[in-house]
Order: C-alpha cells, then sequence, then structure tokens
C-alpha cells in the first residue's frame, strides 16, 4: 500500500491499494476512489462496540473499502483546515486519541473506546469520560485541526494544554485535568476554569487550531444569535 497526503489548507491522502488491501473509515469519510473498489459497511466490532463509537463522536457504522484489482486509487479528505497525520502503531503501546481525530486505518489496526482513568479528566476534560485507542499493527492517520506539534515527554515531564488542542497521546502519557490557578484569572484570563495536564513518558500530539472554539466566534458573528 503506497500513499500520499495533497493539499495544504484542506489536505486529503490518497491510497494507491494492490488486489486485497483495505483500509477502513467511519461514515462520510470517502472523497473519491476508482470503480474497482468495494465497499462494504458495519458496525465493525459488534453493535456494543459502534454504540461506543458514538458516544466517542464518531460514527456508529464504518466503512470498509478493498481493492479487487491492483492499483486501485482512493481518498480520504480532512474535514477542516488543517493536516493529515500517518501514526505507525507497529511496537506502540498505543496512542489514545480525542473524538473526531481518527480518520482511517489498515484493517490490523484496531479503534475502540476506553474511559479516562480519572473522574475529573471525565467530567472537565472537554471531551467526555470516554476517549478511543488505537492499537495493533500497521497505519492510521489522523486529522489534526490547524498545525500539528509533536513532543516526546521525559518521564515525569508536564505539559499544560487547552484540552481542545490535545489530539493524541501515548497510552504511557498520564492524563488529568487541573484548575486554573487564581480568581482573577478564572474570572478574567479568558483561558476557562480548566487545563488538561500530561505527564511523561510518551509521545504526544497537540494542534494549534480549537474547532470548537473556532466554531463558537463563527456563531457569535451570526446575526439573530
Amino acid at each position: 500500500m503506497n500513499y500520499q497526503i495533497m493539499g495544504e489548507t484542506v489536505p486529503a491522502v490518497e491510497f494507491t491499494l494492490s488486489r486485497g488491501e483495505s483500509l477502513y473509515t467511519q461514515s462520510g469519510s470517502m472523497s473519491w476512489k476508482t470503480p474497482n473498489i468495494k465497499m462494504e459497511t458495519n458496525t465493525r466490532g459488534g453493535i456494543a462496540k459502534g454504540l461506543g463509537r458514538m458516544l466517542a463522536g464518531e460514527s456508529l457504522f464504518m466503512n470498509t473499502f478493498t481493492a479487487e484489482a491492483e492499483n486501485e486509487q482512493i481518498a480520504f479528505s480532512a474535514r477542516v483546515p488543517g493536516c493529515v497525520l500517518p501514526v505507525d502503531l507497529t511496537g506502540s503501546p498505543g496512542v489514545i486519541i480525542q473524538k473526531g481525530a481518527f480518520l482511517c486505518a489498515q484493517p490490523s489496526v484496531d479503534c475502540q473506546i476506553t474511559l479516562t482513568k480519572r473522574f475529573s479528566a471525565g467530567l472537565f476534560g472537554g471531551e467526555g469520560f470516554i476517549l478511543e485507542k488505537l492499537s495493533g499493527n500497521g497505519l492510521a492517520f489522523l486529522e489534526v485541526d490547524g498545525d500539528k506539534k509533536e513532543l516526546e515527554l521525559a518521564p515525569g515531564q508536564v505539559i499544560q494544554v487547552d484540552t481542545g488542542n490535545v489530539v493524541a497521546f501515548e497510552s504511557t502519557v498520564a492524563y488529568e485535568i487541573e484548575t486554573v490557578k487564581g480568581l482573577g484569572n478564572i474570572l478574567f484570563g479568558g483561558e476557562g476554569l480548566f487545563l488538561t495536564r500530561l505527564t511523561g513518558p510518551g509521545k504526544v500530539i497537540l494542534q494549534t487550531l480549537n474547532f470548537n472554539d473556532f466554531a463558537g466566534r463563527i456563531a457569535s458573528l451570526i446575526p439573530g444569535r
């Protein structure tokens, strides 16, 4: 399987598949394909797994695309301005991703829901109690809003992040929510009440665009709101 990432504003990843090679994605992500690629729609793991994905912000059904001839092409596009990031899970302890970050993956990659380990992270984290975990072997592709920032945290190293700017982190990274310190900062700082605290060791992927804030600014300019 070969792929190329094209475009800079709203990018896409285009694959060239050999006969029998497959990719799966959430419903509605495919942009174009050649005729000899078969699509099969199912819950990929059963109704319970599909419902779990819905709670994490993904679709109930997943689409699997399989090439029935050589050199077939298929592409999946980002939904907002940003970039597409390939992640090789081979030998990885697994990657936790925020809802909406999953674009597509090889069938050897498993995508399942995972509960946050701390009640406070689920209650105040902005992503709910449920995130998604990617594991297995092979490539997965993530959708990053805006530009990406990749960090490798050493053991005990901490970074504080606005929750909407977190894309993914390895399962070795501890994830919790902490309160912004200082009443004046809370009331007038404009950064909200909480920050996400990520503690190494492990890799962290951040994004420069908090799409919820971006959408909120657009909504505030709509007449009548």
